[in-house]
């Protein structure tokens, strides 16, 4: 087997696996740098980089920049037409420049920015449908020259690229949509009570902001935000006579209030695909002392993302003006809860919450 077909053979397995990387992520952003990394390792480049169009003003931006000045050329705009990248996705067609400096398309602002010279490079549109969405680039070959292969293989990958951020890019559209409406619903409710305005919002930014200072991950964090949008689902069980009563509950009201959760999670599992939100709405009036409801569960029994809406719902409740109670300063909150570690609140999750607050991650 000659040397040329081997070399093309690899080359096309490598294209295999790189496609397999790209399509085994939903996330835009994860997308959109392995595409890079893989337009660079397989034209054998020193460097990529990836533009898209602005769909409001028509310009090309860096998306994703990969080389020591990559930060610096992120910064960079193209208008259409405008240099070798917008030449390209103004004609929709590829093209190999093999003495870029001497191009009279050739942009050369990303280049003084990065302090990065541009010998040549491969540039080839990034197409869904009909449509150009924007360039792949992979730029300066590390020996040789570019040839038709490479631009071949690189025209394959951008491809494939355009076809993952199209998927991409609709699961987040679904996605949006449905945050968008569990958090409708979840104000819907909110409505029905004209004291707790603004509380499901408030809520989540006390969790989520809890939640990255513990540590959670990226998954966890999605189920964490969902959770706590929903943790008052339950409320559309209970009657507006007692949800808008404006004096104290009785020991009766009371006890039907305390079911919110319970109704909650009855509600959540008529839907398999939010089976682990459930834990942490059902459980966010738990105790860490066990005192809680609606299942009396006792310290780590009771899931963390209940623990974290635990520590953000009281905290919103008692710093926002109810009409049997009046706001608490966030000072005067803050030392009511400390005397509550251990029995109500778990003390890891209470000081996280402190340490938030303190570095300025939270907003309402």
């Amino acid at each position: 087997m000659s040397e040329i077909l081997v070399k093309k053979l690899n080359q096309l397995n490598t294209l295999i696996d790189l496609i397999a990387l790209i399509n085994s992520t939903l996330d835009t952003r994860e997308i959109r740098k392995r595409a890079i990394e893989a337009a660079t390792r397989l034209a054998e480049a020193e460097a990529g980089s990836l533009l898209l169009i602005d769909k409001n003003s028509g310009e090309l931006f860096f998306e994703v920049a990969l080389g020591e000045k990559g930060a610096e050329v992120k910064e960079t705009r193209l208008k259409k037409g405008e240099g070798i990248a917008g030449w390209v996705a103004e004609k929709g067609e590829a093209v190999i420049i093999h003495d870029v400096q001497s191009d009279p398309r050739f942009f050369k602002e990303a280049d003084i920015k990065s302090n990065f010279v541009t010998r040549n490079m491969i540039c080839v549109p990034v197409r869904t449908k009909d449509k150009v969405v924007g360039v792949l680039e992979a730029i300066n070959k590390k020996a040789d020259r570019f040839n038709d292969d490479d631009m071949e293989m690189l025209s394959s990958l951008a491809n494939e690229v355009a076809v993952a951020i199209e998927n991409a890019n609709l699961y987040q559209e679904l996605k949006d949509t449905f945050y968008g409406t569990a958090q409708a619903l979840a104000e819907t409710i909110e409505k029905r009570d004209p004291y707790t305005g603004g509380h499901t919002k408030r809520v989540m930014n006390y969790s989520l902001a809890i939640g990255r200072m513990m540590g959670l991950n990226k998954a966890e964090l999605e189920n964490l935000k969902l959770s706590a949008i929903l943790h008052d689902i339950g409320k559309i069980g209970i009657r507006d006579k007692i949800l808008m009563k404006k004096g104290r509950l009785e020991p009766a009201e009371i006890e039907m209030m305390n079911m919110h959760p319970k109704y909650g999670s009855e509600i959540l599992k008529h839907v398999k695909q939010l089976k682990d939100i459930i834990p942490g709405m059902r459980g966010h009036h738990e105790k860490y002392d066990g005192s809680g409801y609606p299942d009396g569960l006792k310290g780590n029994q009771i899931p963390l993302a209940a623990r974290i809406i635990a520590v953000a719902d009281t905290f919103d409740a008692i710093t926002t003006d109810r009409p049997y109670s009046k706001a608490l300063s966030v000072d005067a909150a803050f030392d009511e809860m400390k005397k509550n570690a251990g029995r109500q609140f778990d003390p890891e999750v209470l000081a996280a919450f402190l340490d938030a607050w303190k570095s300025m991650e939270i907003t309402a």
